[in-house]
């Protein structure tokens, strides 16, 4: 289900506009065993991008929102969706400056790349009286994530719809969005330091054998099954990633004791964020969240890794039009 994009925030008068701050959450690829095809927004950080009319054609990046992001347009996730949607509405002649405002940490396995380009994309259509819906921004953002992060979309479609997605396919695009369980919440925490999907790719298996596809497939099947019924403790011992995690947890320090620790301490289940190095756990209330979230970041210190941490839940929102005004941002990973 792919919704119309057009009124989510408050409307932009294409006749007064003079700016547009569009925002996306953070999000979660993977939830686990969906690797690719599950994704989650989560409540916090997130990436902002304050579109506004330029005298020159073309998309112009007045702020990349971190010193170590690209300045050139072309090479910037913000700006290459926003490039997309020009071409798309065949406003060859229309010019548009973009300044982020980067909440997420860079190569943090929490969405940033998929956030910066939901967000550029979302800004300059609403800027432009919103004649793009979901599908399309889908796909403009989708361009600028190939180019800078991967072709999938299980941080991209959350953080545009909000909520739990299934991505059942990009061609064609089949999307759904599944219920939340109320009392569910994730344990989000990040160790210090950075691993980039390129390389959190580059280590996963071109092959698995039969028994562990049935493992993953079913472990998915009741993920959705869980979700469905709302019933959060169906959730526990689900989270079984047999395809991703034991490829990439030899890239994540302290990783492995911190899952363990999430488990003693409780949760639902555990897992890597996305490509890392973020880890998150499903857990059940806010008071198993915080004993999870102390108990995590307990095991990173304990295993040399500083670490921050927070206790979120499900966006429902998604992508949303906020008003223009700084949000605090970070300039660090």
């Amino acid at each position: 289900m792919i919704r119309d994009s057009s009124h989510r925030g408050p409307p932009v008068d294409p006749q007064t506009r003079s700016a547009v701050r569009a925002f996306a959450p953070g999000s979660i690829g993977n939830l686990g065993p969906g690797l690719d095809i599950l994704g989650c927004a989560i409540t916090g950080p997130g990436d902002a991008v304050v579109a506004r009319m330029h005298d020159s054609p073309g998309i112009h990046l007045e702020d990349p929102g971190h010193p170590e992001l690209p300045r050139d347009p072309e090479h910037h996730a913000s700006a290459i969706a926003a490039a997309e949607v020009l071409r798309r509405i065949g406003a060859t002649s229309v010019g548009v400056s973009l300044s982020i405002e980067k909440g997420l940490p860079l190569s943090g396995g929490q969405g940033g790349s998929a956030a910066s380009a939901i967000a550029g994309a979302f800004a300059v259509n609403a800027l432009l009286g919103a004649p793009l819906q979901d599908h399309d921004l889908l796909l403009a953002a989708l361009v600028a994530e190939q180019r800078v992060a991967g072709r999938h979309l299980d941080n991209l479609a959350p953080a545009l719809l909000g909520g739990i997605v299934l991505v059942r396919s990009i061609e064609p695009l089949d999307i759904v969005r599944l219920s939340s369980p109320a009392a569910l919440r994730f344990v989000v925490v990040h160790p210090d330091m950075r691993l980039r999907t390129a390389d959190a790719r580059a280590v996963l298996p071109p092959h698995v054998d039969l028994p562990t596809a049935m493992a993953q497939a079913g472990a998915i099947a009741k993920m959705v099954w869980a979700f469905g019924t709302g019933d959060v403790e169906r959730l526990r011992g689900v989270i079984d990633d047999r395809i991703a995690e034991p490829a990439r947890a030899p890239l994540l320090p302290g990783f492995a004791e911190a899952k363990k620790a999430a488990i003693d301490a409780g949760a639902l289940g555990c897992s890597i964020a996305g490509g890392g190095p973020s880890a998150f756990a499903m857990v059940n209330g806010d008071h198993a969240a915080g004993r999870t979230l102390a108990a995590m970041l307990d095991a990173y210190r304990a295993a040399g890794m500083d670490a921050t941490g927070r206790v979120a839940r499900v966006d429902e929102r998604g992508t949303r039009v906020e008003p223009s005004h700084p949000t605090n941002t970070i300039n660090s990973a």
